[in-house]
């Protein structure tokens, strides 16, 4: 993985406003994972039989609660956390991200295996120690089986090489965080972190073109011309035509008449990489605010979690924290530990210099995130 090109200097404001676009992100990911969590499973006539005729319009319970999320959110959390200890391991000379973020999911792996945190395993940081993240929340077979071993796969020898599960994107939007970034490099960093567990190419592209599209929101780019911008990489990517339709079907129904569920459903279900990107593109290109988008995102039958997730990401990074509902902010499990990590995700990024360095660190960061 080739290093980073620059990076910008940060003003105060400019500060301000990536951590809210980071805040954003992540939480509104993981609402959009909570809201979409109880109709997983279910079809559209199911959701609007239990939750009446608009379908779902509030949190319901799931795994013995309300606002619970799912592996969509754990993933992404260790995603974060994995990219967060690149930066800080750079310091002894070693670069490639891709092995941090393969470390940082083998620790999600074992709370998917494991009652909660071993205090022993002093390297694992402190998200690790999280105990509410100990628990399984339907995690995706193709992400259980690629990470079962200490192998990682490569773009060269992925695991799972027919997989094309969503598993890839709704874990990729913190990709799209490295703000500093050249967006080619982005890119490419989710597509060979998609490669540890899904191997189909559209699996992979698709995981790089969401990556690439949250790059362009937090750069300050408006949704279509993101989109525009992930597709145009896309063109250059050998085996890019199932991600490319898929996205061009999602601009191509903003412009089929007013937002519905039968729409999203028309484009797919969002089981498939390239299906959820398409719905969660979707969902926010015609979304009236947050709301609206994710209700949207999660009312169909098919992977209604992670199509929310995906959409939330979106919205959050595109508008910051305070678009985000209160009431959905409120009750969301986990918010208080995302909301840290987030907050340290953006410190990392825009004063890393100023609290670790070859030299000399500050000593509760390497508690946080070490470098083994």
């Amino acid at each position: 993985m080739t290093s980073p090109v620059g990076g910008a200097l940060w003003g105060r404001a400019e500060q301000q406003d990536f951590r809210s676009r980071v805040r954003g992100c992540l939480l509104g990911g993981a609402i959009g994972d909570a809201l979409g969590a109880p109709v997983e499973f279910q079809s559209l006539s199911e959701i609007r039989e239990q939750h009446g005729p608009e379908g779902l319009t509030d949190y319901a319970p799931a795994y013995g609660r309300r606002g619970a999320v799912t592996d969509d959110t754990q993933m992404t959390l260790f995603t974060v956390d994995g990219l967060i200890r690149a930066h800080v391991r750079r310091d002894t000379g070693a670069w490639h991200p891709p092995t941090d973020v393969h470390q940082a999911y083998r620790r999600w792996y074992t709370t998917q295996r494991e009652w909660g945190p071993d205090e022993r395993r002093a390297g694992d940081g402190w998200l690790a120690r999280q105990e509410w993240l100990y628990a399984q929340r339907s995690p995706g077979r193709a992400c259980l089986t690629g990470l079962a071993d200490a192998v990682m796969g490569t773009v060269e020898r992925p695991k799972n090489p027919d997989s094309k599960g969503c598993g890839t994107v709704m874990r990729s939007a913190p990709f799209g965080l490295l703000v500093g970034w050249e967006p080619q490099l982005v890119f490419q960093l989710g597509i060979e972190c998609a490669a540890q567990t899904h191997g189909h190419p559209t699996g992979m592209l698709a995981a790089g073109a969401f990556a690439a599209i949250v790059h362009a929101l937090v750069r300050g780019d408006s949704l279509d011309a993101a989109v525009q911008k992930a597709l145009a990489q896309l063109a250059t990517r050998p085996g890019h035509e199932e991600t490319t339709d898929a996205l061009r079907r999602a601009l191509g129904a903003v412009r089929q008449g007013m937002p519905s569920p039968e729409r999203v459903e028309s484009l797919g279900e969002g089981w498939t990489a390239e299906e959820a990107l398409a719905i969660g593109v979707y969902c926010a290109l015609v979304a009236e605010d947050m709301r609206h988008g994710l209700l949207l995102a999660v009312n169909h039958g098919g992977d209604s979690d992670s199509t929310g997730s995906i959409c939330g990401n979106l919205l959050g990074a595109l508008h910051g924290e305070t678009a985000l509902p209160p009431a959905w902010l409120a009750e969301l499990e986990g918010r208080a530990a995302i909301l840290e990590l987030a907050d340290d995700f953006a410190m990392e990024m825009t004063q890393g210099p100023a609290l670790h360095g070859p030299g000399d660190s500050a000593r509760v960061w390497l508690e946080r995130y070490p470098r083994g």
